[in-house]
């Protein structure tokens, strides 16, 4: 019997290929409106729009070449030809045992130059004539800070001058940190050694100090060895042939480094025999100078500039002729319908202001008389003497430095250390406490005296042996020290502990204590009028309508009229006072900025900064510390504030204060002081007594805006403790002492450290407990918080001078030297 195969139904067949899926109708419905990009790196065989892609990268390519070789040339004209302006060379020694000078002459040597003339200390042009450059050099003294941050301002290179065998000290390590936070131009890092080292030791120590120097400038490659000639002639070529680096701040600003400085008497009848014109000269950097813009001299505020004349320096004749006199003419003069004027601040109108009908006691003129003073009025010229209340017994020494009961009180609202940040923790909780504090006050004030204060100098007590004992007055005043820093401290710690948070006094009812603070039922959106209850200071400020166009404005109008950078000139300021030309000092640098408009006008200035991780002192608001920005530098009280993320304002431009400038956080400073344009950096630092050349870097950052409607809300915390808890409803007490401020303060909302919100329903007796009413059920081990706001303002400033350095010995290398202050 023959066997045949029997197809079964598990056998696989396959599905017909249908064309209807590839028509152009279904392929439509298939992509539901997505359309095909073309890749612009598509060949030309697939896409015909891929050959025109291709054209215009290039095209574009070609445009960007074509401007940055255009921008290249445009900053290298300004140096070139033998009438250029000479590059500005910094040269800054960082250790004690290097010499400004001795670099300066081992880089002349290295391109066979001539160091004939070559000071030790101060300003010294050279022709570098194997670069085809001109050169000026700025020879700067060991710990000088402020003429050093003042040179590297107006330079378009720094010098920094390492030693092989001592190391950058802390006054060297705050410089490079100053010249971080100001703007750092070119830097070239040179090693200056009296003896070439062993060139088995000269590897590591090279290889030491750049990876110092790449930790505040990163962009250092390279450290040259002053004692190889080769080295050496690198850096001179890296100064002479290179493209200077552009400080931001400084684009479009005009400036001038002052070869020389005259004084000349005001010829005007009638006018003061201690002001007159000053004429500086020297050679126009930056942008266009204007006749009609304020110029800022350095410590002595801002003048008027009478007219600009040109001052070309002798041109050499050929052979043994001498050098050619060119005549000067005026550039450009004062225009007085368009020039700025020296009004910094308004004169308020009193009388415009809400008249109110004067009180019977105002017309007798008894408010006078309230003061229960008797002394007879001081003489003209002298100071009075104030009394004191003093214990028994003391010294007029200790009289100084105790405190008057008095001087707290004055400035309780506005001064920064009020009694927001004490803990009354005097009070007791029964009348026995209060009556025995009495007895004892009572007691106290049998045994006080009036004495006289007098100042004293205790700077020849102080003890010139180490282990000596010192006098009792010594003693007490150095305890006195120690005990404020460390109560600063502690005040810090607590505050970081309890934010904000403060203990009712039981002495003065809260509703007159806190009579100027409001609650807010949301900080970001409750509206608040920033034109609301201002201090007369905000009329005396100006306020920029759009700030943006007006900064676009200013721009524009500064680089249209002036003296072109590169032209040497004659800069003529009016109504000078002589002593800024008395305190003119060859070797210390003397830079003239001239101002944009708009910038002599004071306004409230807000910065955003922060903290230096270096410095770990206590920094509170409103303490006094020293602003530098951009040419300028002030005495200031900043205010700290909150700083919104990306710079914003919020719903309502309501910014939390802040009693402490805390690290690793950005902060708001505000102050008032002239207005500034564009992103300007600014450092805060604080004064060392000790030695004035050595400040403390506090903080640095940059200015952020002159925005006068920014609210800064200074917050207390009133805490309570839940006596009884009944599920929802709590019986709070500790937080008021009396009725009344319970009723004054009711309709302002309570919240917990756990997260419960509620309000106040009724007082409790007679000892301020009283009622609250909240969302969830209250913990008892939970603690009851108001919060308080009130709008703080910031103090004025006024410009700083800084300390005269120590003299230091200036003359020429084939000469003798002198001692100059």
């Amino acid at each position: 019997m023959s066997h045949s195969h029997r197809p079964s139904g598990l056998k696989q067949t396959n599905k017909k290929f249908k064309s209807r899926h590839a028509t152009k109708g279904e392929l439509k419905r298939e992509a539901k409106g997505r359309v095909v990009r073309i890749s612009p790196k598509a060949s030309a065989k697939k896409s015909p729009l891929s050959a025109q892609a291709r054209l215009n990268r290039q095209n574009h390519a070609k445009q960007t070449q074509a401007n940055k070789r255009h921008e290249l040339l445009a900053s290298l004209k300004l140096f070139g030809g033998a009438d250029g302006a000479p590059r500005i060379v910094a040269v800054v020694p960082l250790c004690p045992d290097v010499s400004a000078s001795d670099s300066v002459k081992a880089l002349v040597d290295s391109y066979d130059g001539s160091a004939e003339g070559l000071p030790d200390v101060g300003i010294w042009r050279t022709r570098a004539d194997r670069f085809k450059a001109n050169l000026q050099f700025v020879l700067l003294p060991y710990r000088h800070l402020s003429a050093t941050l003042d040179a590297c301002k107006a330079a378009d290179y720094v010098v920094f001058v390492l030693s092989p065998n001592t190391e950058v000290d802390s006054w060297g390590e705050l410089l490079l940190r100053s010249l971080q936070s100001q703007g750092l131009p070119e830097v070239v890092t040179v090693m200056q050694a009296n003896e070439a080292p062993n060139p088995k030791d000269r590897h590591p120590i090279l290889k030491s100090l750049l990876s110092f120097i790449q930790f505040f400038d990163p962009s250092q490659d390279k450290v040259h060895d002053l004692s190889v000639r080769s080295n050496a002639l690198n850096a001179a070529r890296s100064l002479c042939e290179g493209r200077p680096n552009p400080i931001r701040w400084r684009e479009g600003r005009s400036y001038l480094l002052a070869e020389n400085v005259e004084w000349e008497q005001s010829k005007s009848i009638g006018g003061d025999e201690n002001t007159g014109l000053l004429r500086v000269t020297g050679v126009v950097r930056g942008g266009p100078m204007s006749a009609n813009r304020l110029v800022h001299l350095p410590n002595f505020g801002d003048f008027q500039v009478e007219k600009i004349m040109s001052a070309p320096l002798p041109r050499p004749s050929k052979g043994s002729a001498p050098a050619m006199d060119l005549e000067s003419s005026i550039l450009h003069e004062r225009d007085a319908d368009d020039a700025e004027s020296l009004t910094s601040r308004l004169d308020p109108d009193t009388m415009a202001n809400e008249q109110t009908w004067p009180t019977e006691e105002e017309m007798r003129g008894d408010g006078a008389s309230t003061s229960g003073s008797n002394l007879p009025d001081a003489a003209t010229g002298t100071t009075p003497k104030r009394v004191k209340r003093v214990p028994r017994g003391t010294s007029a020494y200790q009289a100084t430095w105790i405190v008057d009961e008095e001087e707290d009180e004055e400035d309780e609202e506005d001064s920064d250390e009020d009694n927001d940040d004490v803990s009354m923790k005097d009070g007791g909780d029964d009348g026995e406490g209060s009556q025995d504090g009495t007895v004892r006050q009572d007691s106290e004030e049998e045994d006080l005296v009036d004495a006289p204060t007098e100042d004293m100098d205790i700077s020849s007590k102080k003890s010139r042996v180490e282990f000596e004992d010192l006098s009792m007055d010594a003693e007490n005043a150095q305890h006195a020290e120690w005990k404020a820093a460390r109560a600063r401290e502690q005040e810090e710690k607590e505050d970081l502990e309890f934010p904000d948070e403060i203990d009712t006094p039981m002495d003065i009812p809260a509703r007159e204590r806190f009579a100027r603070y409001r609650g807010l039922r949301s900080f970001r959106t409750s509206p608040w009028d920033p034109f609301e209850n201002l201090p007369l200071d905000y009329s005396r400020i100006f306020q920029f309508e759009d700030y943006e166009k007006t900064k676009k404005n200013v721009r524009r109008r500064a680089g249209e009229d002036g003296v072109q950078p590169g032209t040497r000139i004659t800069l003529f300021v009016k109504d000078v006072p002589k002593a800024c030309a008395d305190a003119y000092n060859p070797t210390s640098p003397f830079v003239v900025f001239s101002l944009w408009e708009y910038e002599h006008k004071q306004t409230v200035l807000h910065f955003a900064v922060q903290r230096n991780t270096e410095y770990d002192g206590t920094v509170r608001s409103k303490d006094s510390l020293i602003l530098t920005v951009g040419p300028r530098r002030f005495r200031v009280n900043p205010i700290y504030s909150q700083h919104l993320r990306g710079g914003g304002k919020g719903h309502n431009n309501v910014h939390k204060f802040e009693r402490y400038l805390r690290h690793g956080q950005t902060t708001v400073a505000t102050v008032y002081g002239p207005a500034c344009f564009g992103k300007m950096p600014c450092m805060l630092l604080r004064e060392n007594l000790e030695d004035g050349q050595a400040p403390h870097l506090v903080a640095s950052g940059t200015f952020l805006s002159p925005e006068t409607k920014r609210i800064i809300a200074k917050r207390i915390v009133l805490t309570g403790h839940p006596f009884k808890v009944h599920r929802k409803v709590a019986t709070i007490r500790f937080m008021f002492f009396n009725p009344q401020d319970v009723a004054y303060f009711k309709p302002i909302e309570l919240h917990t450290k756990l997260g419960r919100t509620g309000h106040i329903q009724e007082s409790l007796g007679t000892h301020g407990y009283f009622k609250a009413h909240f969302d969830k059920p209250l913990s008892q081990m939970d603690t009851v918080c108001m919060r308080l706001y009130k709008r703080v303002f910031p103090k004025w400033s006024e410009m700083y001078v800084p300390p005269a350095p120590a003299p230091v010995a200036v003359g020429n290398k084939d000469g003798e030297d002198e001692r100059m202050e």
